[in-house]
């Protein structure tokens, strides 16, 4: 029985070398012509390489003598985009199924082959060779990095000044929520939505280069009833591969959640089942970097019998992980929780620059969703008490004879809920979480009821 175990092994490990193109167990290194001398390491190497969602494999470094070359066959079997290139050049960007040979050298230092899609490479998608110096050469210093791949310092990344204030026709996200329509349950609601990379301001004098939909962050707000039918065309314009994710909606996850390339569209349609405040988002591989950097929203389905109230708003919380002025957030940061501003509705500190304004005595809701992509919110109102809450689909608490009040809604990232309030007297009343920590990072708005002399300009 160990003997037929041990053939069914040997079988199995056979067979992989002959997927991959091994004759040598090093990062499928395939073929060599000529030897360094004294080195040990070949001259030219060849090898085979397949690019998918989201890896490089084999991973084992390749080694190559000073001065030689490595011709690599690439194979994308991956639903995404991708390339293998050193310093820029390489591979075409691979759509699936599609195969390049391309050779790299002379090379006389340890350099690093990456797909260089935002992400990619931080979410693994490189390979190291190593090339051994010549006979009577220093080597390398074990543990250098890669001369394609120098390690970023903090000083490369935006940094946010808490002091600044936004410059001269600065416009806040407006977090007024319209009614929901007033039609029919049922009735088909189409949905335009297209997919950018776009620079977007953060925070003042920080702006990044956010993946959105249709340009802005938060996503445009969606709102309907129970019993409606969504029909959303996303087109993607933008130069990466993307996708949207509903969570409001119960469809296959590979039908209509799929990734479009440039230039591509596709109909997500669902009927809403269920009501709450959902989020919407890219789920393109690595979706941590896709929902990092900007590229969610929240729909908004009626609970049936909604009341009606004097003022609704929504409140979308979210982290930012900032990367160097106007390029992408850093993936590193995201997969290390390493968040630098946490935001309601896209912006560091957006509604204590510009308050929300409301009157005294006037019921207020407030719509709020932690799309996160890591860190909870704790949202608290400063100076008043809710006396309603609803949270995932349902009331905790509602006005009774009980008197009862809460003091926060607590939300895990892809949560959400309602509050409902209002404020006895006149003056100014600060939104947080109250996981303190973030508030210091840009979670912090205000309310401002009624007139306030010496409120900060421009809220309504």
């Amino acid at each position: 029985m160990r003997r037929r175990a041990g053939l069914v092994l040997a079988g199995m490990f056979a067979a992989a070398a002959l997927l991959v193109g091994c004759t040598d167990p090093r990062a499928g290194q395939t073929g060599t012509r000529t030897t360094g001398a004294s080195t040990g390491a070949s001259a030219e190497v060849k090898a085979t390489i397949e690019l998918g969602d989201i890896y490089m494999k084999p991973k084992t470094p390749l080694k190559v003598a000073s001065g030689g070359t490595v011709e690599i066959t690439v194979t994308n079997v991956g639903v995404l985009p991708h390339n293998l290139v050193l310093d820029g050049k390489g591979t075409k960007l691979l759509n699936k199924g599609e195969k390049e040979t391309v050779k790299f050298g002379p090379l006389n230092g340890n350099v690093q082959l990456i797909c260089d899609v935002p992400g990619h490479k931080d979410a693994g998608m490189f390979l190291d060779i190593e090339v051994t110096p010549a006979a009577g050469a220093a080597a390398p210093a074990k543990g250098s990095p890669p001369v394609t791949a120098p390690a970023a310092t903090r000083a490369q990344y935006a940094q946010v000044d808490a002091q600044a204030t936004p410059p001269p026709g600065w416009k806040r996200f407006d977090p007024v929520l319209p009614p929901a329509p007033n039609t029919p349950a049922g009735t088909v609601r189409k949905i335009a939505l297209h997919a950018t990379e776009t620079q977007i301001s953060v925070a003042p004098g920080v702006s990044q280069e956010l993946w959105t939909f249709n340009n802005q962050v938060p996503g445009p707000i969606i709102r309907g009833k129970v019993g409606d039918v969504f029909e959303i065309t996303l087109t993607n314009k933008g130069k990466l591969g993307h996708s949207i994710d509903f969570h409001a909606s119960k469809v296959a996850w590979n039908v209509e959640m799929r990734t479009i390339a440039p230039g591509e569209s596709l109909v997500y349609r669902f009927e809403a089942k269920q009501s709450g405040i959902y989020m919407y988002h890219c789920g393109t591989a690595p979706a941590l970097h896709h929902i990092g950097n900007g590229m969610w929203g929240a729909i908004i389905i009626d609970p049936p019998g909604l009341p009606t109230v004097a003022k609704e708003y929504v409140f979308v919380q979210s982290e930012f992980y900032l990367g160097p002025e106007g390029k992408p957030g850093d993936l590193g940061k995201m997969q290390r929780d390493e968040w630098d501003i946490v935001t309601f509705n896209g912006y560091h500190n957006q509604y204590l620059h510009a308050p929300v304004r409301i009157e005294p005595n006037e019921r207020v809701r407030a719509w709020v969703m932690n799309v996160g992509p890591s860190e909870n919110s704790s949202f608290h109102i400063v100076g008043t008490i809710f006396d309603t809450v609803y949270k995932e689909g349902a009331y905790t608490l509602r006005p009774s004879d009980a008197r009862g009040g809460a003091q926060a809604l607590d939300l895990q990232p892809a949560q959400g809920g309602f509050v409902e309030f209002t404020m006895d007297v006149a003056g100014l009343y600060p939104i947080v979480t109250h996981k303190f920590s973030n508030v210091g990072k840009g979670a912090l708005g205000l309310f401002q009821a009624g007139e306030v002399t010496g409120a900060p300009a421009g809220g309504h």
